[in-house]
């Protein structure tokens, strides 16, 4: 079914006699020689204009000339003419012509033609309106089109004066209220911009417009509008989300709101109120969102969409869908001897997958004992999420992604609960000693629950992903998504403060004594509460991000999401000691599978492991992150805070051990001691101190096997760069071999930069930077 039926019969559902826009064209670009549409275009637009009439739907044809037209030229006007003539004469009896957001100036001969800007709008939009025969749908919309806009303000502008007193006055005037996106509209702002252009306006309401951010979405009810506004105004437009099925609850609630004002009973039932109204559109939307609907509302099945008088079906058995199948993404072992595999076809992930070939088959590090793979990991819900979405679920998102102005209960507890944490974070280190322990309890307890809805967005994130509707999943994944990353990292990081990662024994824990950039009061703080939405970006996931010691740095964040999506549940924690077997195994495994060699016997079973991820493990535990799906571990980032200590400590300590473990003579089990003790030293480094001066910190990408999801390991290395910038780093460098074009793409993506080349050891190497 197409969308625009779709749309069509929504609104006929819901009673709303309202407007459908059309394109919104320049004046010029489209001519076609004697044409203005082609003979296809024109069929397709009767098309739409007979079913949108059939449905009691007004389409409007929308054009806004306002960017290339010169109002004195007679020609502009036979054009402009010529092109509203063509769609008149295809049925169209409604017509908008629209100058918002352009320059104000005139041309050379505009101005001699012309007393102002607002004059030349009005001459010809009075002309068109005459030759069009006086349309009963006949819409302008100035540039002046909210309170913020006019200078110096409503009552004074000169330009909506002479909008009020020349324009005719059956010409509808569009208005959005006191800014772009009104929080409320007043019966007094609307009196005000009434007197001011001499005709009740029709409300443009951009509650729900989400084009101006790419990050965010509004699922919330229609709201701040009360239904006696009706008698002061000419109608009232709803300008949409960009995706169609974001649309559901905004226009239900819509629909909600209208009937209420034309009810005579004036009992509480009748009366609007938004919760009763975002109810009832989750009762009706619960009911579309898991049917097994394609992308462009195509039915999975022919005959269920055979009959307009049967808008919905029950929900099929999950089970009669096929398995769908996708391109696995290529391959990204962060190991820079592995080059990325070829896509191959695979079905999507199920529980009933096969477990992953070096998976143990004991329980994993960190799970409770006797656990199993469908069972829940440490901390971590595994195994569920995945087929219908829940009504829980549902309003999990609608909190999540509210309204411009405000976001939903669980949007507003996660902020509330992360903003108290990270300003209280000094009540679990260490050295606080003497806090009293119902600060701590209150402390863990906020963790909990912010741990706890992080947990159900990542669930949520596998609902939408597994759900029966995929018209629904490509128009509300990218959002979901990059919520989910987002709280994948703010989970690692409340996790990482807490005084429990390390034991407080540890020596080791340098993070303890530096809070002081958890304190720092994010960007969404220091706006006005009158500031348009666009003017801080992102959402509730923008202000978790800005809750965080780097989120300034937009490109670690902002990324377009996979083109396949999955399923898979995902979790981003701090190293535990238990973790040491797993990894030490899967960089084994990895290591042999890239070099394409069999395990040998002679060979220490730990070699690879001490090489590659012992000195970070032992040394530098506190920035070590863990990334678990729902087999387990299945990969690693290591982070040094301080390299000069790092390489005194590793001479000091983690040498003197390897020799020990690798004796030179008698009873070793690696075939080349020496050649093994001179490599780890050579892992090591000596740096140029200018580079150490604005780069104290490191990273090792030593492991991370296949992921299908490969922006998880971007979500995995943020949230260590997160650890670091709260110590006080200032700023991060990573050595990659010159082959290793995949890493050294994916780390430029996240703003690194070429410092050095083949300078910073004997081999060659490139080594890459970031400030933070």
């Amino acid at each position: 079914m197409d969308q625009r039926k779709v749309l069509f019969q929504w609104m006929q559902s819901w009673g709303l006699n309202t407007y459908l826009y059309g394109p919104k064209d320049d004046l010029k670009h489209r001519l076609l020689w004697r044409e203005v549409y082609s003979h296809e275009e024109e069929g397709q637009l009767r098309i739409l204009i007979k079913e949108a009439q059939s449905r009691g739907v007004t389409f409007v044809y929308a054009l806004s000339p306002g960017q290339d037209i010169v109002f004195s030229s007679s020609c502009d006007l036979t054009l402009l003419k010529r092109k509203l003539r063509q769609v008149s004469d295809l049925g169209c009896q409604a017509f908008a012509i629209l100058f918002d957001d352009i320059d104000h100036s005139l041309c050379q001969a505009d101005s001699e033609a012309f007393s102002s800007f607002a004059h030349a709008q009005v001459t010809i939009t009075n002309e068109i309106y005459r030759f069009l025969g006086e349309p009963p749908v006949f819409l302008f919309c100035p540039t002046e089109y909210c309170g913020s806009l006019c200078s110096p303000s409503v009552s004074k502008s000169p330009y909506l004066q002479t909008v009020g007193e020349d324009l005719l006055p059956d010409i509808t005037v569009i208005w959005t209220g006191t800014k772009v996106i009104s929080r409320k509209l007043s019966v007094d702002c609307l009196s005000e911009v009434e007197s001011v252009l001499q005709r009740p306006p029709l409300i443009w309401d951009n509650l729900h417009a989400n084009d101006y951010d790419s990050r965010r979405l509004f699922l919330g009810p229609f709201k701040g509008r009360e239904p006696q506004l009706r008698s002061n105004l000419r109608g009232l437009l709803l300008n949409p989300n960009c995706e169609f099925e974001a649309n559901y609850i905004p226009l239900h609630s819509l629909g909600s709101w209208y009937r209420s004002g034309k009810e005579e009973r004036k009992d509480e039932e009748c009366e609007y109120c938004p919760d009763r109204a975002l109810s009832a559109a989750l009762h009706d939307w619960m009911e579309e969102l898991n049917q097994p609907l394609q992308a462009g509302r195509q039915s999975s099945r022919a005959d269920q969409r055979s009959s307009a008088q049967t808008p919905r079906c029950k929900t099929p058995d999950r089970s009669d869908c096929p398995p769908t199948l996708v391109d696995r993404l290529p391959v990204f072992p962060l190991n820079s001897s592995s080059p990325p595999s070829s896509p191959t076809k695979v079905k999507v992930e199920t529980e009933g997958e096969k477990k992953r070939s070096n998976q143990p088959q004991g329980p994993r590090p960190g799970a409770p004992s006797g656990g199993s793979r469908g069972q829940k990991a440490q901390g971590w819900g595994l195994g569920g999420g995945k087929g219908l979405l829940s009504e829980s679920q549902v309003r999990l998102l609608v909190g999540l992604y509210y309204l411009p102005h405000e976001y939903g209960l669980s949007g507003q507890k996660l902020l509330q609960d992360l903003s108290w944490l990270k300003a209280n974070c000094h009540l679990v280190s260490a050295n606080s000693k003497k806090t009293a322990p119902q600060k701590i309890d209150e402390w863990r307890g906020r963790s909990s629950r912010v741990l706890s809805l992080c947990e159900d967005i990542a669930q949520l994130h596998c609902s939408v992903v597994g759900g029966a509707n995929r018209a629904v999943l490509y128009d509300l994944y990218p959002y979901v998504w990059d919520l989910r990353n987002t709280a994948l990292v703010a989970k690692a990081f409340i996790c990482w403060l807490d005084g429990r990662v390390l034991s407080d024994s540890s020596a080791l824990g340098t993070w303890k004594n530096c809070f002081h950039l958890c304190g720092k009061t994010p960007g969404a703080d220091l706006l006005g509460v009158e500031s348009e939405p666009w003017a801080f970006k992102g959402g509730v996931s923008g202000e978790v991000q800005m809750l965080l010691p780097i989120g300034s740095s937009s490109e670690l964040f902002t990324h377009p999401p996979p083109l396949f999506p999955t399923s898979r549940l995902y979790n981003i924690r701090p190293y535990h000691s238990k973790d040491k077997l797993e990894l030490y195994r899967m960089v084994r495994q990895l290591h042999l599978r890239t070099q394409g060699v069999q395990e040998s016997s002679a060979l220490h079973p730990d070699v690879i492991g001490d090489r590659c991820l012992g000195p970070c493990l032992v040394l530098s535990p506190e920035y070590c992150f863990i990334l678990e799906d729902e087999l387990g571990v299945c990969g690693c980032v290591l982070g040094i805070l301080d390299v000069r200590m790092f390489a005194k400590r590793c001479q000091a300590s983690w040498m003197p051990a390897m020799r020990d473990k690798y004796p030179t003579k008698g009873g070793n089990t690696h075939p080349n001691p020496q050649d093994l003790i001179q490599l780890m030293e050579e892992d090591q480094g000596e740096y140029p101190e200018s580079l150490l001066f604005h780069f104290p910190s490191q990273l090792r990408l030593d492991a991370l096997p296949e992921l299908v999801d490969v922006s998880v390991s971007r979500t995995l290395l943020t949230a260590m760069l997160t650890a670091l910038k709260a110590n006080g780093s200032q700023g991060v460098f990573c050595e990659v071999q010159p082959t290793d074009r995949q890493r050294l793409e994916f780390l430029t993506k996240l703003g690194f930069l070429e410092i050095l080349r083949g300078e910073a050891r004997s081999r060659e190497g490139v080594v890459l930077g970031r400030l933070l």
